[in-house]
């Protein structure tokens, strides 16, 4: 996994898992590896999986089995897509609306074959 040094690692593995959901490479309550083995395969520390593991679970998106590991909530898809839709229309659209303003484009141009 390349990390981008605009933001924290451990936000980009929570949204690295959170993709993983949306795609349905993640299904409900699929296992997720340990801290451990994804810290190794990855190439990060424990305690930074930990920490997106913890904010996965305070989210809602993953819960632990004591003892056994961490899984996917029933509902992980549903709380991803709407945390992540919220995002968009908050943080990603203004920007675009903006920027196809700028260049005096129209929303009917993207969907036009260039």
């Amino acid at each position: 996994m390349e990390f981008n040094n605009n933001k924290p690692i451990y936000l980009q593995i929570c949204d690295a898992i959170c993709e993983r959901i949306l795609s349905g490479d993640l299904a409900p309550d699929a296992r997720i590896p340990s801290v451990r083995e994804y810290g190794a395969e990855i190439g990060v520390n424990p305690n930074t999986v930990m920490r997106s593991y913890e904010k996965l679970t305070s989210d809602g998106i993953i819960y632990n089995r004591r003892g056994i590991g961490y899984f996917t909530s029933p509902d992980a898809r549903k709380i991803v897509l709407g945390v992540q839709r919220q995002e968009f229309l908050e943080n990603e659209l203004p920007l675009i609306i903006r920027r196809m303003k700028l260049l005096g484009l129209n929303p009917e141009d993207c969907f036009r074959e260039h």
